[in-house]
């Protein structure tokens, strides 16, 4: 009987580790993460020895950190990333430079030489994105102050990680050899960057948005999937080509497609493979923890691990005290900046092969930095579970944290500008209802107000039950994040099949998605708003009030009716452009002939 090729045996290694590996760290309250990195470590050659080749892996996997940039820089438009400019590069240089500072300054101390301690600094200085964006994504922080803040750091540090790689040979013992030609060398790499950049800048407004335009018309779903790889692959193999950061490339064409009309489809298309190939670059990175130099040097080790953690760790809370971050979450901002990244593998292994220091320092800087990314999700879970409770109770006696079951019949779950609406109808009406909201800050907003909210996530089933859910008669839906809402219907769903939901869509994607899980009474946020604007805008042209009032009623009956129309092909993009524009041109008849028949004499009109 012929052996399995080595290919598929390794899936079935890598799968079977994750599916095992991850639901006992989630059950035991420890993270994806974690168990990622347990899975990496058991089946790696320190553990069982069932795969050896764990750098072809790694790098194979790192394709999972340069999809989830791309995912994420479709989610911030040009506009919105000129904004961020400032954090970007002030407090991600004040970050990479302080911790790279002290860093080397600390191990100069220690008598290693400055060449080595500069190198191990700035290496050390890097956090890992992967491990950092996924965090903030499971907990919903990437919208608060300090998820922004986090991810204009890490991205600076992507761009940080160019110069670092372009420093090692000036560093290395081979630097003065053919002093004239590296110079030319360097030029020409610069012009090969910047060449590359205006690139893709200049395709991803020129030819990126006609291209995925007619490969949608050809009505084949996918090629279309087939297409979002292969853009990504093609601008990751770019930047390679020219020794940039990959996943910084991947980013840089996310933002030129974050105002296209592509964006969601191909959210939609890339999410399942990023999250695979994130769980493999995790695998992988548990893998390549070297615990033979563990051995070797214990003590070394611990010192290097525990000295760069620690000093990180200073940097990075004052940092955090500096931009002014709530205090509820400098804990968790700081920990998950603390950590060695992914690319501190690349510089410390150039490091090595410029001859800036030897392979076994390169050995024992990567283990750190693997273990760090081993301890970072711990560190996590220990901060959730006696840290923030603890300052919960002390710091923020105000907020009120549900101990005792409720009995309303209602929950509200999101108390911002949607949700208070809601909430303050209800409360004139005399009829309570639980609320809860994730965000400190709003909940202390609000409770200065004399409104009585919760502070919790409505995501836990655990607080889902204790507000009351398995008696509540109705579940309005108003939080911010669509995958937190969504996450939320299908905890209703799965444990509370009695609740009504009345849900808050934003668009719609995300009206489709509650629709998908039989969630039936749906309103867009700003629907109502705009209409009530173009009735004034009518009025304003000279239409009387009531002509103006029947008009835009007319047209919410129209539009409500489209959308169910457009429902049941909403996975079929030319037959829903098509059902729109067909409901689009009916509606404007319709109005031409209501316009027309009102133009006409009226009969009393005839005899003056």
């Amino acid at each position: 009987m012929e052996h399995a090729p080595a290919w598929l045996t390794n899936s079935f290694i890598y799968l079977a580790a994750a599916v095992v590996a991850v639901p006992l760290a989630k059950k035991f309250g420890l993270g994806s993460i974690i168990g990622y990195l347990a899975a990496g470590i058991a089946i790696g050659p320190w553990g069982m020895g069932l795969v050896t080749n764990v750098q072809d892996i790694l790098h194979f996997a790192e394709f999972g950190v340069v999809l989830m940039l791309f995912l994420v820089g479709l989610e911030l438009e040009p506009r919105r990333l000129w904004n961020l400019r400032r954090p970007i590069f002030g407090w991600g240089s004040a970050q990479v430079l302080g911790c790279a500072a002290l860093l080397t300054g600390a191990a100069m101390l220690f008598g290693v030489g400055w060449q080595t301690a500069l190198v191990a600094g700035l290496g050390l200085a890097l956090s890992s994105t992967a491990i950092a964006l996924q965090s903030m994504g499971e907990r919903n922080l990437l919208p608060t102050s300090s998820g922004q803040a986090g991810f204009s750091i890490l991205l600076f540090q992507d761009v940080a990680a160019i110069p670092i790689l372009a420093l090692l040979p000036l560093l290395g013992a081979v630097a003065g050899e053919n002093e004239a030609i590296a110079q030319t060398n360097r030029t020409l790499e610069a012009i090969k960057i910047i060449a590359v950049i205006g690139g893709i800048i200049l395709g991803g407004r020129l030819l990126l948005r006609p291209l995925l335009r007619w490969i949608a018309n050809s009505g084949t779903p996918e090629i279309f999937t087939a297409a979002s790889l292969l853009l990504v692959v093609g601008i990751a193999a770019l930047m390679q080509l020219v020794g940039l950061s990959m996943a910084l490339g991947a980013f840089l064409a996310g933002v030129l497609l974050a105002e296209s009309e592509y964006r969601r489809e191909l959210e939609t298309d890339i999410e399942p493979f990023k999250g695979l190939l994130l769980g493999l670059f995790f695998i992988a990175v548990g893998m390549s923890i070297d615990f033979g130099v563990l051995w070797k040097s214990p003590g070394l080790m611990a010192a290097i691990l525990l000295g760069f953690l620690g000093l990180k760790l200073a940097v990075i809370y004052g940092l955090a005290w500096r931009m002014k971050l709530p205090y509820q979450e400098r804990p968790v901002f700081t920990v998950l900046l603390a950590q060695g990244g992914e690319f501190a593998f690349v510089v410390f292994q150039a490091a090595a092969g410029a001859q800036v220091f030897s392979a076994e320092t390169a050995s024992l800087l990567i283990g750190a930095v693997a273990l760090s990314m081993l301890i970072s999700p711990l560190l996590l879970v220990a901060v959730d579970k006696l840290l923030l409770p603890r300052w919960a109770n002390c710091s923020t006696p105000q907020l009120e944290e549900i101990s005792e079951p409720q009995e309303a019949s209602i929950i509200i779950a999101g108390f911002g500008r949607y949700g208070q609406i809601i909430g303050r109808m209800l409360l004139a009406q005399g009829i309570p209802a639980t609320v809860l909201e994730h965000d400190a800050d709003m909940v202390e907003t609000v409770r200065a107000f004399g409104y009585r909210v919760f502070y919790g996530d409505a995501t836990r089933l655990d607080l889902l039950r204790t507000a009351g859910a398995a008696s509540a008669k109705i579940l309005v839906l108003a939080v911010d994040s669509m995958e937190q809402s969504l996450k939320i219907v299908d905890l209703a769903k799965e444990h509370f099949p009695n609740l009504e939901i009345v849900a808050r869509a934003h668009d719609v994607t995300h009206w489709n998605a509650l629709r998908d899980r039989g969630v039936m009474r749906v309103e867009r946020e700003v629907f109502e708003s705009s209409l009530r604007s173009a009735r004034t805008v009518l009025e304003l042209l000279g239409q009387p009030p009531h002509e103006a009032r029947q008009t835009a009623m007319r047209f919410r009956q129209h539009n409500l009716e489209l959308f169910e129309q457009m429902y049941p092909h909403r996975k079929d993009r030319t037959r829903v452009i098509a059902v729109a524009t067909q409901g689009r041109l009916q509606l404007e008849e319709q109005m031409a002939q209501e316009r027309a028949q009102a133009a006409q004499p009226r009969p009393q009109d005839w005899h003056g």
